[in-house]
């Protein structure tokens, strides 16, 4: 029995991909604007989420390319993740304020499950390419 897609909540990648790349958009901007306008790094997470969105569309736009679109966002998931790690450091120092809190944590949790989520989504892909194979 084999499905079209990899699925998260019925969802497919590319669906997933712009739902996470709005949420990282929305929630830069939001930052930006909580923070007075005070700094163009409170928008790091829409400079680093906002391609995923970005390629998630284009998977959809162009499905030959999909997996070249999929790949380079599961890279954008990981750097989201990896810069979110940074928020160890600053809740040990207890220096951070609660945006920039926050803003670690969107990055390390929402960036985690996306690449996460792309990685069993390309375990699937070859299982089901491996199967066909068979």
């Amino acid at each position: 029995m084999s499905e079209d897609a990899y699925t998260v909540a019925g969802r497919n990648m590319p669906e997933i991909s712009i739902a996470v790349g709005l949420m990282f958009t929305a929630w830069g901007i939001g930052a930006y604007i909580i923070s007075d306008m005070a700094s163009i790094t409170a928008m790091i997470p829409m400079f680093v989420g906002g391609p995923i969105g970005f390629l998630g569309l284009m998977s959809v736009k162009m499905p030959e390319k999909r997996k070249m679109f999929m790949h380079i966002s599961a890279m954008f998931g990981l750097i989201c993740a990896l810069g979110g790690l940074r928020l160890f450091q600053i809740l040990m120092d207890g220096d951070g304020s609660n945006l920039l809190i926050g803003s670690h944590a969107i990055l390390l949790v929402l960036g985690g499950l996306y690449t996460y989520f792309c990685v069993q989504s390309f375990r699937w892909a070859r299982k089901q390419r491996e199967a066909a194979e068979a």
